[in-house]
Formats: structure tokens, C-alpha cells, sequence
């Protein structure tokens, strides 16, 4: 009996691809990544209430909105579709798409 609830309990915590210490690492990079534009912009003197009203919306929406949106989605195929995704798995492509676009809106403006 105990060696059963061993072997449940590895398979619950193998169950996410993707270690927990990358998505920190994808979150961490994600914020300094939505804060870098906004010290620049400071430098060379912009409002920085404007600055500040910005930062407010676009930071939250990258750092909490789109991981959210991977999460929810993929609670919603797990309901739905019956499918398998682990959470954590969909926290860190959302992260990982949130620097992608970050990344990518830095070379269109830059």
C-alpha cells in the first residue's frame, strides 16, 4: 500500500515538462524586460506620470494577464477536451510568449 502511494505521488509531481526553476527564471525575465523601456524613457525625460499610467497597464498585462490566459486555457482543455495539461506547463508558455512579444515589440519600435 505504501509503495502504491509512492508511485502516485511521483507521477503527480513528473506530470508538469517543465521545472519550476525555468518558469521563475522566464518570470523574472519577463519583468525585467517590462520594466527596461520604462528607465530609458525616464533618462530622457518624459513625463514620468505618463510613465508611471503606461507601466501600470503594460507590465500587469504581461507579467500576470497572458500567463493567466495559457493557464485558464488549459484548464479549459483539461474540462473539455479531457486532455492533460499540467498548469505549471501553461505558466511558462505564458511567460515564455510574454518575453517573446516583449522581445518582439522591442525590434518593431526600436
Amino acid at each position: 500500500m505504501n509503495m502504491q502511494n509512492t508511485e502516485h505521488q511521483n507521477q503527480d509531481s513528473s506530470r508538469s515538462l517543465v521545472p519550476k526553476g525555468i518558469t521563475i527564471g522566464l518570470a523574472m525575465f519577463a519583468l525585467v524586460l517590462s520594466l527596461a523601456g520604462y528607465g530609458f524613457r525616464l533618462m530622457v525625460g518624459e513625463d514620468v506620470g505618463e510613465v508611471l499610467r503606461h507601466a501600470a497597464v503594460i507590465v500587469p498585462a504581461f507579467m500576470i494577464g497572458i500567463p493567466f490566459l495559457f493557464w485558464l486555457g488549459s484548464r479549459l482543455f483539461n474540462k473539455v477536451k479531457g486532455m492533460h495539461i499540467a498548469s505549471w506547463n501553461a505558466i511558462s508558455l505564458g511567460y515564455l510568449t510574454s518575453c517573446i512579444s516583449m522581445l518582439w515589440l522591442m525590434g518593431t519600435y526600436s
